[in-house]
């Protein structure tokens, strides 16, 4: 925790403190240090540790519903030969479509259990599609990040190539055409080879400066350059600088913030789809279990028991997933510079004190590029008072030397500003406010939207549960299709009630209810 107070703009969150003061236990339970190694066995095992409590509770997930099963199939049993004379008084009672007595209670209570854990399940559904947004966002800040501290180191190595291949190429054509001219005219001669020296001496300062570059020495040399044109770089956006640079050498390699970033937009866009993939199953799972109640459908009630025991092992599953991420996690965000500097040098090479510069930029350090900066500066400014005292005392003597002249000055002018925005990239300001910007995204919206799909999948876990515990009940209630045809049969053959006059046919044309006249139905008979 004491590296992170060196890192500005950036404090672990209490979610991270939280979960990276978890106790760490290997396989064979002994406690570890919470240090963030992922290549180590060790930590892989505390991990592991952690991921086995999803595994416990699927356990006991499955016992639950194990004994609910054995009490419905056992345990029921006896109570229909015991509760056969409670359900023939019921029916001569109830009015032949419902149920009462212990019967309806019953089947109250087990639809009542069923719909309160859909619900929960909807609740929890609606938790993962916030959490899956949160951490998708999170992974869209890292993943832009990199691709803009990509492009800044991308630009630097365009920049230091640009100058080299330009001193290089005043070097090789026009600094020789004037020592070539100037062979009869010693004064004139020196000046032209200390521009020749002072060149060299700014391309082997500039080469000795590395930044997790891939190779600057291919390509550089005379044979390449020796008909190349020195322009000026032109801003590319961040957002398509990986995909439109030129050269091969300025490609996403591997440990580069460019490579990582492109292997997180791809696993992240996976993970996105699979969660929106579980939760439109879990989602349409609890639809369809309401629309079964609702209609009485035991075919769809035993369709969704089925797709029920799928969501609740994927649930645990990811949960399991999702406890093993959140440690990792905060145990990274908790100093994410040892782990940073460390896998960095290991990988790239790059020194300790420059990613130690622009990992926390502070303002007491010192850039470790001041003084190669410095010394160049000087050495083009150098060039430049010789090329102006050779303008203004050669050319009378030698007009041929007036072309050669402005050649190397217009390398010159190119280099010089190639070389003023090579400084102000260097400065740690640029990849440092990157830096902070990943791990905001990462350990401030990644960590939050993992932790509320966590919560989702312990959520629908018991939602799960309680459901396939309830259904069973449920759809044992339902009227089997013998009981619907005896009903519907008993109602069509009995005459008493399918054929009974019912008030409305006694109903006269005027709209009211008439009395029949015993005399006009005496007349009636009597005809």
């Amino acid at each position: 925790m004491a590296a992170m107070t060196t890192v500005p703009s950036y404090t672990p969150s209490l979610w991270v403190r939280m979960c990276h003061a978890l106790p760490r236990l290997d396989l064979t339970m002994q406690m570890k240090d919470n240090i963030f190694v992922p290549d180590s066995w060790e930590y892989q095992q505390t991990l592991l540790v952690l991921s086995s409590l999803s595994a416990i509770a699927l356990v006991i997930s499955l016992l639950v519903v194990l004994s609910f099963l054995i009490h419905y199939c056992c345990c029921h049993r006896g109570d229909r030969s015991e509760g056969s004379e409670e359900e023939e008084e019921d029916e001569d009672a109830s009015t032949g479509h419902g149920y009462s007595g212990k019967k309806g209670r019953g089947i109250c209570c087990v639809t009542w259990v069923a719909v309160a854990a859909v619900t929960l399940c909807c609740v929890a559904i609606g938790i993962g599609f916030y959490g899956n947004s949160e951490a998708n966002d999170g992974m869209y800040q890292l993943t832009s990040s990199l691709l803009t501290a990509n492009y800044t180191l991308a630009s630097i190595d365009l920049l230091i190539s640009d100058t080299i291949s330009g001193l290089q190429l005043s070097v090789s054509s026009p600094l020789t055409s004037l020592e070539e001219l100037f062979t009869g005219s010693k004064p004139f001669l020196v000046s032209t080879r200390n521009c020749r020296r002072l060149s060299e001496n700014v391309i082997n300062l500039l080469s000795s400066i590395s930044l997790a570059r891939s190779s600057l020495d291919t390509g550089l040399g005379n044979d390449s350059i020796s008909g190349a044109s020195i322009i000026p770089l032109t801003p590319v956006p961040p957002s398509v600088a990986p995909t439109v640079v030129p050269t091969s050498s300025l490609m996403p390699s591997p440990f580069s913030p460019g490579w990582a970033a492109n292997a997180l937009m791809v696993n992240e866009d996976y993970r996105w789809l699979s969660y929106v993939l579980l939760l439109l199953l879990d989602l349409i799972v609890c639809l369809f279990i309401l629309l079964g109640l609702a209609k009485q459908a035991r075919w769809l009630l035993i369709l969704m028991t089925v797709l029920a025991w799928l969501a609740l092992f994927l649930s645990w599953g990811s949960l399991g997933l999702e406890t093993a991420t959140v440690v990792a996690l905060s145990d990274f965000c908790s100093d994410p510079n040892t782990f940073v500097v460390n896998s960095t040098h290991f990988n790239t090479g790059t020194s300790s004190d420059v990613l130690d510069y622009y990992l926390t930029c502070s303002r007491r350090m010192n850039s470790p590029f001041q003084q190669l900066l410095t010394q160049s500066q000087r050495a083009l400014s150098n060039i430049h008072t010789h090329l102006s005292s050779l303008e203004r005392n050669a050319l009378t003597q030698f007009p041929k030397a007036e072309k050669s002249l402005r050649e190397v000055q217009q390398i010159l002018n190119s280099t010089e500003g190639n070389f003023h925005q090579l400084v102000a990239l260097l400065n740690c300001r640029g990849l440092n406010k990157d830096y902070i910007d990943s791990l905001k995204g990462l350990c401030y919206d990644g960590m939050e939207g993992l932790l509320y799909l966590s919560l989702y999948s312990f959520l629908s876990a018991l939602a799960f549960t309680a459901i396939l515990c309830s259904l069973p009940g449920a759809w044992r209630s339902f009227p089997s299709e013998s009981e619907e045809y005896e009903d519907s049969d008993s109602e069509s053959e009995d005459p008493f009630t399918s054929h009974q006059y019912s008030p409305s046919m006694l109903t006269g044309y005027g709209g009211s209810q008439s009395h029949p006249n015993p005399a006009h139905s005496r007349n009636l008979y009597s005809r």
